[in-house]
């Protein structure tokens, strides 16, 4: 079966990938920034690996039967209607994404960010900075999205001592199933961390922002588009909210003359949120083991329906 692979990979990570793959089966690499026309080869495609631009599939493989995706979300495919199993990277970045989002919490409320820039300045204020400073452990927080990285998220901020609820519309998990009961909670929380998918649209809305507790936190790894983010940047300047962790933007990257630059109680951390080490080599080995599954007629893990956007 013809294997192809839009990713990329390094020479040494593409002989780990080949090295393992089971016998007769020979990939086709194509490396995205290379601008190498691979559709002919993405045509005959049995296997699939990796993100294509969302435009390849107006002439989707006919014969595609398994396709595994290099990310969590996957919004761009949502209007597509394929047969083939398609898995994306599931609890992946979770705990990865979670860490990031808590850290730039704990950062905020422990004065990090001021710190630092005192440090490159070599201004000695830690006492005018020691009475500014906040607990994690006294919060309370909602999050948005009861998925992996929800989940996870949550699992963190309880282990500080944090009161966490979780919402989801569906999801048995959360604990608050409403747009009303949320927004009749936003008042009294701390921190709101949104996890949401693309296809949550402008879910933090101007109107969600001014029903937040005003000093409050907001911190988002979800998708920069579920957030109105002039709405938010005006709320950080007025001082209606305290601070900001956002992995994500409206527009990545972000543009230069966007005002969150320059705020320091912002802190941006450029989609690295899911970052980790040995990251490629461990989604090939999640692609790898899947592959195996597939191969094997087995049930494939992290299964996902793209019209339904999960």
């Amino acid at each position: 079966m013809h294997l192809f692979i839009y990713s990329e990979l390094e020479q040494h990570q593409q002989a780990y990938l080949t090295k393992q793959l089971p016998s007769g089966l020979v990939p086709f690499f194509y490396n995205p920034s290379t601008q190498e026309n691979g559709l002919e080869s993405f045509s005959k495609a049995k296997l699939l690996f990796g993100n294509p631009p969302a435009d390849w599939f107006n002439s989707a493989p006919a014969g595609l039967k398994f396709w595994q995706l290099e990310s969590a979300g996957f919004e761009q495919y949502q209007q597509l209607q394929l047969s083939a199993k398609v898995a994306n990277m599931g609890d992946f970045f979770a705990m990865a994404c979670a860490e990031t989002m808590v850290a730039g919490i704990l950062a905020l409320y422990r004065g990090l960010p001021t710190l630092l820039r005192l440090q490159d300045a070599k201004s000695w204020q830690g006492k005018k900075v020691r009475f500014t400073l906040d607990l994690l452990s006294e919060k309370t927080a909602l999050v948005l999205g009861a998925g992996t990285i929800g989940k996870a998220t949550k699992k963190i901020l309880e282990g500080f001592g944090t009161q966490v609820k979780m919402t989801a519309r569906q999801n048995p998990e959360a604990d608050i199933h409403s747009k009303e009961e949320l927004f009749q909670r936003l008042p009294q929380a701390d921190i709101v961390v949104n996890t949401l998918p693309g296809n949550a649209g402008k879910y933090v809305s101007a109107e969600f922002i001014r029903q937040m507790k005003k000093g409050s936190i907001y911190a988002n790894v979800g998708r920069g588009t579920t957030t109105d983010e002039q709405a938010l940047i005006s709320a950080l300047q007025e001082g209606h909210l305290a601070g900001a962790v956002l992995d994500v933007t409206e527009t990545e990257p972000l543009p230069q003359d966007s005002p969150l630059w320059q705020m320091e109680n912002v802190l941006l951390t450029q989609h690295t949120g899911g970052g980790q080490a040995n990251e490629v080599e461990r989604k090939i080995d999640r692609f790898l083991a899947n592959l195996k599954r597939f191969l094997a007629g087995e049930e494939i893990l992290g299964q996902v329906n793209l019209s339904q956007g999960y």
